[in-house]
């Protein structure tokens, strides 16, 4: 069976195919991406994303990515078998963009309809192309800082963050810098190779297994305000940042006794991340997944994974009934 994902949840409108059969693990080699596709709204430098204006480049770019998602998967959307789409969490003007995309989709072709949750999109994706089968998950993204494992068919939290996400914490001393959203991958480039000499002291705060990063933020601010060089600020932000998920990381693996760690979502692609979380499974013998990075941030392929979950477990809807959830946390699915 053929799914086609559609994402729109945020900066991203994205669209893939999942081929696999019904009824087994998502990390089943049977399962393959045969198609990803997409085009990432970029906000001027110094702002943020403006959900009216990324929900326009939404509707502009639409047509255009789901066809070169077809013709690189050299499938015709009567081939497809169902369509899924992120129903949430995410930004409400771009979401209902995908939405309106999905039903008219599966409307004209006469395909079920899936919605799914984006966390669960990043989650299967993640276990589909690292071969886990059951295990702990940092995701971490511009709308998710959470540690999450499943069980009895649902996602518990074991902890997550208190005020701003990875994503948005990176993003706000982006925008603080004069950089352009997503800032991540720009930030990461200004930290790599400096001087651990020159990291400068910032808030530090783990509150059992949640970290808080909002007095962090304040905090690079302030020192970038009193000339410290962009450079010193981005390293000693991931630094300390990534320090404080990790150490939250491995009291959640121990508290769980899970065997495997996956790590995903649009933060995941940071270099500097992984190898904190790879050095800390190495000393406790747990394996690690991480996310190839060209699947790390928002894309079709992560919804049309998430749509193998939701279809064999019966989550299909009429097209005409395709609604939206700004607000979907992952232990509500």
């Amino acid at each position: 069976m053929i799914c086609l994902g559609i994402e729109s949840t945020a900066h991203t409108f994205g669209a893939g195919m999942v081929e696999g059969k019904l009824r087994q693990h998502p990390s089943n080699s049977s399962f393959r991406i045969i198609s990803d596709a997409k085009d990432v709204y970029k906000a001027p430098p110094g702002t943020g994303i403006h959900p009216r204006e990324a929900s326009r480049h939404h509707i502009e770019t639409s047509a255009s990515v789901i066809e070169r998602a077809l013709v690189r998967g050299k499938v015709s959307a009567e081939d497809v078998d169902f369509i899924a789409y992120s129903a949430g969490p995410g930004l409400g003007p771009c979401l209902r963009v995908g939405a309106v995309v999905a039903r008219t989709l599966a409307s004209y072709y006469n395909k079920p309809l899936v919605p799914t949750n984006h966390a669960v999109g990043h989650i299967e994706l993640g276990k589909m192309l690292c071969g886990l089968i059951d295990p702990m998950v940092l995701v971490v993204s511009g709308g998710h800082t959470a540690l999450a494992a499943s069980q009895d068919e649902s996602w518990k939290i074991f902890g997550e963050t208190l005020d701003l996400t990875l994503g948005q914490l990176l993003d706000q001393l982006g925008r603080h810098l004069g950089l352009s959203s997503p800032a991540g991958p720009e930030i990461e480039n200004l930290a790599r190779g400096q001087d651990h000499n020159k990291m400068i002291d910032l808030p530090y705060t783990v509150k059992g297994n949640d970290v808080s990063y909002s007095g962090l933020l304040s905090a690079a601010k302030e020192a970038f305000a009193s000339h410290v060089p962009k450079e010193d600020v981005c390293f000693s932000v991931q630094e300390t940042a990534f320090s404080m998920l990790t150490e939250a990381t491995e009291r959640a693996l121990a508290f769980t006794e899970k065997q495997e760690l996956l790590v995903t979502g649009g933060v995941a692609a940071n270099q500097r991340l992984g190898e904190m979380l790879e050095t800390m499974c190495r000393e406790r013998g747990v394996r690690i997944g991480l996310i190839p990075r060209e699947f790390a941030g928002d894309c079709g392929a992560q919804i049309a994974a998430a749509g193998f979950l939701f279809f064999e477990r019966g989550f299909t809807i009429l097209p005409h009934k395709s609604y939206v959830r700004q607000s979907w946390r992952l232990d509500q699915v």
